[in-house]
């Protein structure tokens, strides 16, 4: 649709970057130094990279010692080609900005940027005494695929290395030497349609460069005579009980001489000492095994138990080994593992149903989207994963998008399960689709390498519970049957799931996922039919839509002209919707309504203040309800939100945006994902108690109340010394229909410890004329209405009172800013919707990324509450607490600072 336009898209690409500063050479790199120790891997830290139609020399050229780079491009290790002109700032308008990517996202342009390969160079420095070494070089993928020159010499082509997760080890010994050494990547354009490497689909737009380079990065390896790698620990654990627990570890010993060795293997696993001597013919590789049967310590009495947050803690275990030859060390090897159980199985109804260490859970989770140019950012991550905890989920989805280790490592940690699998469409799904192009040997070879490279990063952590081998459409026969026994022979013991649609295949069985829908927007009821995306079974991916950032993000990513049209005109497209034009590049679903059940937007800030109210109220509604079934007859096992994040800024399918700035959506998931929380059913008035914790709960206290928009109470019950078992639901009591309700009406619920301190907080604004859905006319992507519910007289609500109580206190890197907010008893009316927010300073930016307690929180006169936030320290000026809500008057008060503790 956008043909005639290319030629002078690509005009502005190429004005973009004529009209930024030159890039001055950086020469003055320093050699990466090879660690001097047998066993030693290192990362190449830097590159300098170059388009190959600008730099035309020979790869022996590039290769060699005084090659001129005046003009490249210094780049980061994992750096794709647009990560590393972003990190030169090559462009002269932020990309993420309105629609300048369209500026360059041109890939049939004639004369594209990212058309040609480009060059990755580098040098590395091997130690003076690395005589009789090996030096390997891996390259743990490289979209799309790669030529390999070291010192002038070519060691590897793009046939050899392909793909975006195959992990390759090169033996260059031969053509290095002492001293520094010269390593060049000659990386090929990348096309997802074409090769197996990543895509992106409808909720984001697709990299100019189509992620092409070394985006997991290369390391050289220094080893002996004698390599070990692929380490591996199982554990079998005893059910119920979980007294005891097996290992099994396996090491993979490589022979890289030309003349046979015995190798002496030695290490440490949870504390058992290991050993077993080999003999290797040249180029031989062995797997040595150790179990209990030669290594009786491996029966563990009492291990420490690995469990998903809020079940237990999270105790990991290392592996540590040792090769040597002749007395010598030749290599090391090293693994963290946990031990847990995990195992899923098909309900009555064909859904599945995953168990941890012999428990069910409700699989609560969200659909996770790397940053969209694969930039590494350790500290981003982190705090993403802080978030997910913040939140109340439990896991993961990975559909494609596979991450570096570093994700894997930070999920054991935090105790998120990571349901990981190839993503849908473009090649990965082509020959599973009508018409699509059947896959060649060379496309099931790379496929092959990417699953077994796969199962070797991820089947040591605990985080991991399963993989699946499609997503949209199952494989195809053979290409099903290669991942199994792919994953197989890498002795995989995890689930392995034909696909996140019910399909099925020979050797996985059905899937028991369901992908139904909505992916639009649908009112909260929805969510508790027994129909599509209803609460029942798995739900692989699901979500009302559109996520409206609060307004300092919706105006950061969108110019004047788009923050017009967002608000006002309905059919408007929107590049931050979608970008390639599909069904979601406009939000009318949603904007329909909204002004529906909440009036007309009457400015861009009250069009994102009603999306706040919709997005919370829907949001937790979609988790609610399959909490209220987690333990039905039917029971609801699984729900993963799409999506968890955003690679880009975006209007939809988040629960945080790309600023990492929480809004509707996020406390909505936080709230219905409390550990012990009180709900609200919209199918039948019940009020509910949900327990995702494995402690029984006793003596806990309720008090429900309904109240009119004036605040007036039409019905109050309190109950006491309720008792709530561990990992399970309590239908507590049923609203009772009740007359003279204003058309819009509040339930209220608050549920405390036998002590009274509070334990959950839950308000509902509610309408008494229902939302109707038209089931008849469902599609994929939604189902429509034929009556909207009326929250209009929301905007009737008198101004409320609210005061502001604020003080920080430091702890360790963190500051810790505590608000109390309180309505007084003489005040008009409800103050609905608070959210509060800190800033570093009266003018300063916004404290990101940020874990609050609880958030967008509603108080009747006379009531107060007591929210946390936590959030890095940084500078010097005072905290300022930022209070605003859909009928209180914003204000600021400072949060200073009071003594804390640094530990």
């Amino acid at each position: 649709m956008q043909t005639p336009a290319k030629p002078m898209l690509w005009m502005m690409a190429a004005m973009a970057l004529s009209a930024a500063p030159a890039v001055q050479a950086q020469t003055a790199y320093a050699p990466t130094q090879v660690g001097v120790d047998a066993g030693s891997v290192t990362t190449i830290g830097h590159w300098q990279i170059q388009d190959s139609a600008k730099a035309q020399q020979t790869g022996a050229e590039i290769s060699s010692t005084g090659f001129p780079t005046t003009d490249w491009y210094p780049a980061t290790g994992r750096a794709t080609v647009m990560a590393a002109l972003l990190e030169n700032h090559t462009f002269k308008n932020d990309v993420f900005y309105s629609d300048n990517l369209r500026a360059v996202q041109v890939p049939e342009a004639s004369g594209n940027l990212f058309v040609t390969p480009w060059w990755y160079r580098t040098e590395f420095a091997l130690p003076k005494d690395s005589a009789g070494r090996h030096t390997l070089l891996r390259t743990n993928g490289i979209i799309a695929s790669a030529d390999v020159w070291v010192n002038g010499h070519q060691v590897a082509d793009h046939a050899e290395l392909a793909g975006a997760y195959p992990v390759h080890e090169l033996d260059v010994t031969r053509w290095v030497h002492a001293g520094a050494n010269i390593l060049a990547l000659r990386v090929h354009p990348a096309d997802p349609r074409q090769s197996l490497s990543i895509g992106w689909v409808d909720w984001n737009p697709t990299p100019p460069d189509n992620n092409m380079g070394p985006w997991r990065g290369v390391d050289v390896m220094q080893t002996g005579p004698v390599q070990l790698s692929a380490p591996q620990v199982a554990s079998t654990l005893s059910l119920p009980d979980l007294s005891r627990a097996t290992l099994t570890v396996k090491v993979d010993a490589k022979n890289l001489d030309t003349v046979a060795h015995d190798a002496t293997i030695t290490g440490t696993v949870a504390g058992v000492p290991l050993q077993q001597t080999v003999h290797l013919a040249p180029g031989q590789t062995q797997v040595v095994a150790f179990a209990t049967g030669t290594t009786p310590g491996l029966a563990l009495d009492h291990p420490k138990i690995w469990w998903p947050a809020g079940m237990g803690g999270q105790p990991l275990y290392t592996l540590e080994m040792r090769a040597a030859v002749d007395g010598a060390t030749s290599d090391r090897a090293t693994a963290t593992f946990g031990i847990r159980s995990v195992t899923s199985r098909l309900t009555s109804q064909g859904y599945r149903q995953f168990f941890i260490n012999g428990k069910p859970l409700l699989i609560r989770g969200a659909g996770w989207a790397p940053d969209m140019f694969l930039r590494d950012d350790p500290a981003r991550m982190e705090a993403e994963f802080s978030y997910v905890l913040n939140l109340g989920l439990n896991t993961i989805r990975s559909e494609g998008k596979l991450e570096n280790p570093r994700f894997y490592e930070l999920a054991d940690r935090y105790g998120v399960l990571i349901l990981a699998g190839w993503e849908c469409c473009d090649k990965w799904e082509s020959a599973a689709k009508t018409g699509g192009a059947p896959w060649t040997d060379a496309d099931m070879n790379v496929a092959k390498d990417s699953m077994a490279s796969e199962a070797r990063l991820l089947r040591n952590h605990p985080s991991v519970i399963g993989f699946l081998i499609g997503s949209d459409n199952a494989p195809p026969p053979p290409i099903a049957k290669m991942y199994a026994d792919t994953l197989r022979a890498a002795d995989w013991s995890l689930p392995i799931i034909a696909a996140a649609v019910p399909q099925g295949t020979a050797d996985t069985g059905p899937s028991g996922l369901k992908m139904a829908g909505p992916y639009d927007w649908i009112p909260p009821a929805y969510w508790y039919a027994d129909k599509l995306g209803g609460a029942f079974g798995f739900d692989s991916e699901v979500s009302a839509g559109a996520d409206i950032p609060r307004l300092e993000d919706v105006e950061r990513m969108l110019s004047p002209q788009e923050q017009e049209a967002l608000w006002k005109y309905p059919e408007a497209r929107q590049y931050h919707a979608s970008a390639d034009w599909s069904t979601f590049a406009v939000l009318t679903p949603f904007d329909k309504a909204l002004a529906q059940r909440y009036g007309a937007p009457t400015s861009l800030a009250d069009y994102v203040a009603k999306a706040q109210l919709d997005n919370y109220d829907n949001v937790r509604a979609q988790f609610e309800a399959f909490n209220a079934r987690m333990d039905a007859a039917k029971p609801a096992t699984g729900v993963i939100y799409w999506m968890l994040n955003n690679a880009w800024p975006s209007l939809h399918w988040h629960l945080y945006d790309y600023y990492m700035n929480p809004a509707g959506a996020y406390f909505g998931a936080k709230k219905a994902n409390e550990q012990v929380h009180i709900q609200y059913s919209y199918d039948s008035r019940n009020i509910v108690l949900v327990n995702h914790g494995l402690d029984d709960m006793h003596g806990l206290q309720a008090t429900l109340r309904v109240r009119n928009l004036d605040g007036s109470v039409r019905y109050e019950k309190r109950l006491q010394g309720i008792d709530l078992a561990g990992n399970h639901t309590r239908q507590l009591a049923t609203l009772p229909a009740i007359g003279n309700l204003s058309p819009t009406y509040f339930v209220e619920l608050d549920l405390a410890a036998s002590d009274g301190q509070p334990v959950s907080r839950n308000v509902y604004w509610l309408s008494t004329r229902a939302d109707v859905l038209d089931w008849a006319n469902s599609n994929w992507y939604l189902t429509p209405l034929t009556q909207y519910g009326d929250l209009t007289a929301l905007r009737s609500l008198p101004e409320a009172a609210s005061e502001v109580h604020a003080s920080t206190r430091h702890e360790g890197h963190e500051d810790v800013t505590t608000v109390t907010l309180s309505v007084p008893a003489s005040s008009r009316a409800v103050a609905l919707f608070q959210h509060v927010s800190i800033r570093r300073g009266a003018r300063g930016e916004l404290a990101l990324p940020i874990r609050w307690t609880d958030n967008d929180i509603t108080l009747w006169p006379g009531e107060s509450m007591t929210l946390t936030a936590r959030y890095a320290s940084q500078g010097t000026a005072d905290p300022v607490v930022e209070v605003s809500g859909w009928n209180v008057q914003s204000q600021s008060v400072p949060a200073s600072a009071t003594q804390g503790t640094d530990h």
